[in-house]
């Protein structure tokens, strides 16, 4: 019979999400919340300790004691069984992360528990879509593309105006669409394809480099600027060299300043949980809420039976047609 630790265990095993806060490295965020769902378990109220039935002397004369005449039985707990014989009911468990942050990023980060590990898998061997956003400052390029790396050019900016910068973020999205019709390996003159293509399911075939999906300005103030991505197959230092590049064709320079991711496949801000919420319990409960978000997917939509209406429209159109005309 299985311990309330261990059913507790078995429903906490699934795919989540958690905000990862910038400076924070994300083995750090895995260790602390398997750490936390550790103790969590482990603090279930424990089953109460087996009986063995035990033959004790029988209180009596030492003679008969001696020849083991009077005996009396006796239930004594198992002791062995005792947690502070056997240790910490849970003391392993498996918790995987997905598609990882660097230490100075932040945003959506997904892991699993125990079974769960293998969907992970196989999610992201369906080449998910993640969408960041980017802050960017021109004027200024460092060795690491960030703006904590060092300073290697300064340059100005005043030319740089909005329209520029959506002329030059149009010709990278071309560019990567034509990289994504490449390595998706489809014949784009098929049915398929089109149909692909208009549901956004267009996606390469294997390995392939980072893709950029999709790529707009969400906010221009000189010299600080912010952009929202959609990519495949993508790390933070390339977001990073895609501001630095977008820089030098505007002429000028710029770094990133910072790096947010907001989705993460199906995962999104409002799904990811908070430094306060990586307790057993609120993991449990988003774990229950994918499953149930998984399954209102599969269900098949409702089908309308066109032909019993038709009948019945016809049916009431006879009937009105024999009532007879009142004068």
């Amino acid at each position: 019979m299985a311990t309330p630790a261990i059913r507790m265990l078995r429903r906490l095993e699934g795919i989540f999400s958690v905000y990862k806060p910038s400076g924070v490295h994300w083995k750090l965020v895995r260790d602390t919340i398997e750490t936390n769902i550790r103790n969590d378990l482990n603090a279930t109220p424990s089953q109460p300790l087996p009986h063995k039935i035990c033959f004790l002397n029988a209180p009596g004369s030492e003679t008969e004691a001696s020849r083991g005449l009077a005996l009396r039985t006796v239930s004594l707990p198992v002791l062995s069984k005792h947690p502070l014989v056997t240790g910490p009911e849970v003391q392993f468990m498996k918790v995987g992360v997905g598609h990882r942050l660097d230490v100075a990023s932040s945003g959506v980060l997904t892991l699993a528990v125990g079974n769960g590990n293998r969907a992970l898998g196989d999610l992201y061997s369906a080449q998910v879509t993640s969408e960041y956003t980017l802050e960017g400052e021109f004027g200024t390029a460092t060795a690491d593309f960030s703006h904590t790396g060092k300073v290697v050019e300064r340059s100005t900016y005043d030319h740089i105006t909005q329209d520029k910068l959506e002329r030059v973020l149009a010709m990278l999205e071309g560019a990567n669409q034509k990289a994504l019709l490449m390595y998706s390996n489809v014949d784009m003159k098929s049915q398929d394809a089109y149909e692909m293509a208009a549901r956004g399911l267009l996606g390469p075939d294997g390995k392939s480099p980072p893709i950029l999906k999709g790529l707009r300005c969400i906010h221009f103030q000189p010299p600080n600027f912010t952009l929202e991505v959609q990519c495949l197959n993508d790390t933070q230092k390339y977001l990073r060299r895609i501001v630095h590049e977008i820089g030098l064709e505007l002429r000028s320079t710029a770094v990133c300043k910072g790096v947010r991711r907001t989705r993460d496949g199906p995962f999104t801000l409002k799904d990811a949980l908070v430094h306060q919420q990586w307790t057993a319990a609120d993991i449990m409960q988003a774990v229950r809420q994918y499953h149930a978000s998984k399954k209102r997917k599969k269900s098949p939509p409702t089908k309308i039976n066109h032909t019993s209406t038709a009948v019945k429209r016809q049916e009431e159109h006879e009937i009105c047609n024999e009532t007879p005309a009142v004068i």
